[in-house]
């Protein structure tokens, strides 16, 4: 009885090791250059200190069609323009953490 209550009290402050993939894991998963799954974490962990939920999704689609990234990059919006400024921190971000 005792070595299942101090199980369940060290169960409690234990970091959970298996949290859902976000959306930029996933898509580095899927594209032809993926696959490490460490790799891929690590750009996601760039990602969630640099890029809102909104942005990761976005960037996300740049993995599978990097003709949307052009395009992003070459617009004249200011939106896009915004938005294109957290993609080069959240890039310069993934490379001094990421790179190994």
């Amino acid at each position: 009885m005792k070595s299942i209550m101090l199980a369940a009290a060290l169960a409690a402050f234990l970091p959970v090791t298996t949290a859902a993939a976000g959306p930029i894991e996933r898509a580095c998963m899927a594209s032809d250059r993926g696959g490490n799954r460490s790799l891929c974490g690590c750009i996601q962990q760039a990602a969630d200190m640099t890029l809102s939920g909104g942005d990761q999704r976005r960037a996300a689609k740049f993995f599978k069609d990097p003709e949307r990234a052009h395009s992003t990059w070459v617009s004249q919006s200011s939106s896009d323009d915004a938005f294109w400024e957290r993609y080069k921190q959240f890039g310069a971000t993934a490379e001094a953490y990421c790179a190994g």
